[in-house]
Formats: structure tokens, C-alpha cells, sequence
């Protein structure tokens, strides 16, 4: 069964969700984010995919006491992302209720440290970001390409030890035109052994099905479950 991850983006405390990673197309939907988290616990969903925005843009985790907050007063499944860029950061992010933490721009920049985290927590704890535009690696926000395949990135890193990978085809997301089902199945053919979770672009409850068809781990919803697109009872057919 696939697990259904819903989506809190944090600017300034806040849950916002950007189109494309444009800081500049921002939306707020709610003030309070526990609010938001404790509709998921209710709804009967187990998990919460935590992302710091501001951290991404600051390069350290900016919005620590909202991911203690939630991973303090509800019982969800908790990974957390965005500007954990250092042992310190990472050391926040775990004692502050994480219960993995995601690393995107740290693997492509400081490969030595994140396979010290690999090492150190195993990686059933770090997951990795690899977010991609036309297959090329995306980091510190989107804001920066490489020319890095994401393909071989990812292969490289599950030969070290990675288990999970969340990721996301930057050109879908945000824009409910359904997601890169391309990117998860050429993942899956290159890791076999990988527990991919796909995010990004979900625009309807077909898309969580597709990718349930096709064995994907787990999925990220965000922007369709806060514009209507997808009720939360919809999603607790998945849950289990």
C-alpha cells in the first residue's frame, strides 16, 4: 500500500505553497500549521512531509520550533527538510521530533558529510532529496541547476547505503497537471531496491492510484489537498 505523505511548507511559520519553487509565488493557507497537522492526524493520515523554506534559502533550519511543535503534539511520522546543512542542523532537526530528515542540496555539494550522516543514523533515518529539472539536479531551493543526471546521482548514493529518496520533477510541482510518472519509473528500472516517493504535480486522486499501481512507496501531496482537489477522506482508503 502506498503511503500517503502530506505536505507542510513553512515560510515564516506559516503553511504556504510556492509554484515551481518561485518564492515570489507564494500562497498562504493557513497561520498555524499545527492546525493543518493535527486535520491530517484526524483524517487518519500517519505522516508529514515538513519543509523549511526559509531554512533552504538561509542554508540552516530556520522554522525548528513549528517542527517541534507538531512532532510534540500530534503523533505523525515526521521528515523534515530544507536547510539542514550542518551536524548541528541535523542535530536540531532530530531533537526537535524529526523522524528522518531529508538532505538534497547537502548530497550534491558536501557528499563526504551526508555519507557521514548515512554512516552515523543509517539510512533508514536520512533520506535523499533529489530533485530534478529535465533530469538534471536541482538544489538550494530549485534555485540553482546542475549537470548532474539524476538517474546516476541517485544510484550512486543507494550503492552508499541510501534506502529512501524523495523526489520531486521541479517542473511539475505546484501546477496540478499530475507528476512525472516518466522520472519514478526510470528511478525504479535504475533502484529496484529503492523506496521512492514521488512528489510533485498530484492533481487528483488518479495520480495517487497510477503511482500506487505502479508500486512507488510512498507520495507527497500538497497543493491539490489544500486547493480541493483531494479530500483527506479520499486519502484514508490508502492508510493503513
Amino acid at each position: 500500500m502506498i503511503q500517503i505523505i502530506p505536505a507542510i511548507d513553512l515560510i515564516e511559520g506559516k503553511c504556504v505553497r510556492l509554484t515551481q519553487g518561485d518564492y515570489g509565488q507564494k500562497k498562504i493557507y493557513n497561520e498555524n500549521p499545527l492546525e493543518v497537522a493535527l486535520e491530517f492526524e484526524d483524517a487518519g493520515l500517519k505522516r508529514l512531509h515538513l519543509v523549511d523554506l526559509d531554512g533552504a534559502k538561509a542554508k540552516k533550519v530556520v522554522n525548528w520550533k513549528v517542527l517541534e511543535k507538531i512532532a510534540s503534539k500530534t503523533s505523525l511520522h515526521v521528515d523534515f527538510g530544507g536547510g539542514v546543512q550542518s551536524d548541528d542542523d541535523l542535530k536540531i532537526a532530530f531533537e526537535s521530533g524529526a523522524k528522518q530528515v531529508t538532505g538534497g542540496s547537502i548530497a550534491v555539494k558536501q557528499p563526504d558529510l551526508f555519507e557521514h550522516w548515512l554512516k552515523t543514523y543509517g539510512g533508514d533515518r536520512i533520506i535523499l532529496g533529489a530533485d530534478a529539472k529535465n533530469e538534471k539536479i536541482a538544489v538550494s531551493g530549485w534555485e540553482e541547476g546542475t549537470s548532474i543526471w539524476v538517474y546516476d546521482f541517485v544510484e550512486e548514493y543507494v550503492a552508499k547505503g541510501v534506502k529512501y529518496t524523495i523526489s520531486t520533477d521541479v517542473a511539475k510541482d505546484g501546477l496540478l497537471q499530475g507528476p512525472s510518472f516518466d522520472l519514478y519509473k526510470n528511478l525504479q528500472d535504475k533502484c529496484p531496491d529503492l523506496n521512492i516517493i514521488a512528489s510533485g504535480g498530484i492533481a487528483g486522486i488518479e495520480d495517487v492510484e497510477k503511482l500506487a499501481e505502479m508500486n512507488i512507496y510512498g507520495v507527497i501531496i500538497g497543493k491539490a489537498i489544500y486547493e480541493n482537489r483531494i479530500s483527506l477522506s479520499d486519502l484514508q482508503r490508502f492508510s493503513v
